[in-house]
């Protein structure tokens, strides 16, 4: 129960607030588009709510560690 919780409902914030579930399978491209939408549709109603910037929806990083490598390691592969 905590696994599939952890897996498909929590949001997690180091991979751009998706579900680890959303980045394994590809969903996350779609879902982004659809914040970002949204986003913009809010933006348009009351750009002052946003201090006249338009918002973005989070980017997912190239890489994610939960333990990050030993730069000494990674300088020799």
């Amino acid at each position: 129960m905590f696994f599939d919780h952890y897996n498909h409902v929590h949001r997690h914030s180091g991979i751009g607030l998706h579900t680890p579930a959303s980045v394994h399978y590809g969903t996350h491209t779609e879902i982004r588009e659809q914040r970002q939408t949204t986003l913009n549709a809010a933006f348009e109603l009351n750009p002052i709510r946003f201090r006249r910037i338009a918002p973005q929806a989070p980017t997912i990083p190239e890489v994610v560690w939960i333990n990050p490598p030993i730069k000494e390691v990674l300088a020799n592969i």
